[in-house]
């Protein structure tokens, strides 16, 4: 078989170049085409649940939420295990279901689940499950802040409450078009709110396409005696602030810091470096004066990663060839 294979090979050369050629193109593009990462993903078939509960203990968010999502898990078809976390304003279950389980099989199942479990919680309370994504998701860091001198239309400066306006309503959505980003989420800054503290006296419900305060004040709750009665003569309105349990800080400055979640099986190297080309294009429609730049990129980890494995088989392809020509 060997010396027909040899006596092919000697008789069609030119047949076997080309073919050689062929292989090694073949191969060089096969390379590319790689999902390339620093570790390997290991993460097994699982689906989170998050329940926000603003203002519960962690014993109510336990006895009042948590359990009753895990037992209303129970029974899902593959199901393996089922383990909590509660913590003040935060309920969080993750169901973990066999390997080999489609993953949006197993999203399916719970989300058939998710409409039974709400009409169990307290008013209020709706459980969501997690991005699509695993605990090597987290691929690109970013954080936005201001220059001193910036300033807004109004002539205020950036605070923490402007800055996460930007970030939820320019950044946040041209980042959630890249191909294979599943989720893009922020800590610090304040999202905004409008607070009105109404007159208890009587309360009208009104529906109006509104802008900012003004447009509050002006709508019409109660018509007495022909004249119209606005919210802003039974009430104040104000702009405030969410509770939240955490910030973000850069340089130890107070900033709003986003993160991108990669989809599943997604190549961590080329959405990276996707994102990272979206965050320059996002630069230019941001307001004078505000920043936009990276500050954790998976791309540099996986690089010094690939560079390493590259300077380990140099070596021993070396160490090799110097050890056989000595043998030999």
């Amino acid at each position: 078989m060997i010396a027909r294979i040899l006596r092919l090979s000697i008789e069609r050369r030119g047949v076997m170049m080309l073919f050689a050629l062929f292989v090694a193109f073949f191969g060089m593009y096969s390379y590319k085409q790689l999902p390339i990462d620093a570790v390997p993903d290991i993460t097994n078939v699982q689906v989170q649940i998050n329940t926000a509960t603003p203002g519960y203990s962690p014993l109510e968010t336990e006895q009042r939420i948590t359990f009753i999502v895990e037992t209303s898990l129970a029974g899902l078809p593959n199901l393996s295990y089922t383990r909590s976390i509660s913590r003040y304003g935060l309920s969080q279950v993750t169901v973990v279901f066999k390997e080999g389980t489609d993953l949006y099989f197993a999203r399916n199942l719970v989300n058939e689940r998710l409409t039974a479990i709400a009409a169990q919680l307290p008013t209020g309370l709706t459980p969501e499950m997690g991005p699509i994504a695993t605990g090597l998701g987290e691929i690109y860091m970013y954080s936005l802040s201001a220059e001193p001198q910036a300033r807004q239309d109004n002539g205020q400066p950036y605070d923490a409450m402007a800055l996460r306006e930007i970030h939820d309503w320019v950044v946040k959505p041209q980042l959630s078009l890249v191909e294979g980003v599943t989720e893009v989420y922020a800590v610090g800054g304040f999202e905004k709110q409008y607070h009105v503290n109404p007159n208890p006296v009587a309360m009208i419900n009104s529906e109006a396409q509104l802008k900012g305060i003004d447009d509050i004040g002006q709508v019409v709750v109660k018509i007495i005696d022909g004249v119209p009665v606005k919210i802003q003569d039974i009430a104040q309105i104000n702009l405030g602030k969410e509770l939240r349990s955490g910030a973000g800080t850069l340089n130890g400055q107070e900033t709003v810091i986003g993160t991108t979640m990669m989809l599943v099986g997604e190549n961590s190297r080329t959405v990276a470096k996707a994102v990272d080309s979206k965050l320059e294009t996002i630069k230019t429609s941001l307001p004078e004066g505000v920043i936009l730049e990276a500050v954790y990129d998976r791309t540099s980890l996986v690089d010094k990663t690939i560079d390493t494995v590259q300077k380990n088989l140099v070596e021993g392809a070396l160490l090799v060839i110097v050890v056989l020509f000595v043998l030999l």
